[in-house]
């Protein structure tokens, strides 16, 4: 226990919740006569919340404040995990009206593997990748544990979860806890026949949620999907599903030149089709436009609040026209406090 890292936390809680003064010396008091500190439900949730405030990468932070907390500290059986993530999953889908939460479990003792709870898998063929290439390495893990997948380009993984040093245990997501977005094009039907389609919710757990210095390193938490993390990246990089070159060609795009810009054309057209197809079928989502927007009205929130504003420039633009938001325009200060989220080595 770091005890300096205790107190300013509990100080941060006290000055935010309205605790008076003697609660923060009595709280103190428990702490050190006990040796240890166990944050309770209600400052694990202040914290988490105020981790997602703290997400330099993240655009979305405007509504920190609604994020669910699911204390999950007391699950120590890898099929009560496994039930407490499809618990998980099945809030924040909420048919398609996705809420942001988080689960935290047991730090020190408890890991899932997954970089996302849902996640399509990635296979090497003699052919070349099917599926998500960033996906290859972890689909290798699922299969040595025994997984095996159908081979196609949108497999959902199973979920690989560890206690202590117990071998890790692999289940299989039913279906039906999976909502999944078929991507079409308002305009052109052809789009359609490209087979393309995203799940609905981004619910990452490969990062650590650290507090009052202590490290979760499962905690696995989500928000919603701005369009452009699966129309400008997820489907349309390079080294993921490379779809752009597809998009030329149903949209009859020159591709025998640079200067015909047949890529920012097929990128903003891929774009169309992501959005149109979760408005159309009632997920949410949010356009890079509209989220530049949110952060704004968080940056002034933030200064009404009289705390001073951190993030990550280069993951706050959009990676779609983002010299056409305010965020391209102005610098932002890149220090990272405390309760955040942060990258950990994987268990594998």
């Amino acid at each position: 226990m770091n005890i300096h890292e205790v107190q300013r936390f509990l100080a941060l809680f006290q000055s935010e919740q309205n605790q008076s003064d003697m609660w923060l010396v009595n709280r103190l008091k428990e702490i050190e006569g006990t040796g240890e500190y166990t944050p309770t439900t209600e400052e694990l949730t202040f914290g988490a919340r105020v981790a997602w405030r703290n997400s330099n990468k993240c655009i979305g932070r405007l509504f920190w404040q609604s994020l669910h907390v699911m204390d999950a500290r007391e699950l120590l059986d890898e099929q009560d995990i496994f039930e407490a993530l499809l618990a998980h999953i099945q809030f924040a889908t909420n048919d398609g009206k996705i809420r942001p939460a988080i689960t935290i479990f047991e730090p020190g003792r408890v890991r899932i593997w997954n970089h996302q709870l849902i996640r399509y898998a990635g296979y090497e063929t003699a052919e070349g990748i099917v599926g998500d290439t960033h996906s290859v390495s972890f689909t290798k893990v699922c299969e040595s544990l025994g997984w095996q997948g159908e081979g196609t380009a949108f497999d959902v993984l199973p979920l690989v979860v560890q206690v202590d040093e117990r071998e890790p245990q692999v289940f299989a997501i039913p279906h039906e806890y999976v909502l999944e977005v078929p991507i079409r094009h308002p305009e052109r039907s052809e789009v359609e026949s490209l087979g393309m389609k995203w799940y609905a919710v981004p619910i990452i757990s490969s990062m650590r949620f650290q507090m009052a210095g202590i490290d979760f390193q499962a905690a696995p938490f989500n928000g919603w999907y701005m369009g452009t993390e699966i129309g400008a990246r997820n489907l349309a990089d390079h080294d993921r599903y490379n779809m752009l070159p597809a998009m030329a060609d149903i949209f009859e795009l020159d591709m025998t030149k640079q200067a015909s810009l047949w890529k920012d054309r097929s990128l903003v057209e891929l774009n169309i089709a992501v959005l149109h197809s979760f408005k159309e079928d009632g997920v949410s989502i949010v356009d890079h436009h509209t989220a530049a927007q949110q952060f704004k009205l968080f940056e002034e929130a933030e200064a009404t609040a009289e705390r001073e504003l951190t993030g990550n420039w280069t993951w706050l633009i959009p990676p779609l026209s983002p010299a056409a938001t305010h965020i391209f325009h102005k610098p932002y200060t890149n220090v990272y406090n405390t309760p955040n989220y942060f990258y950990q080595k994987p268990p594998y």
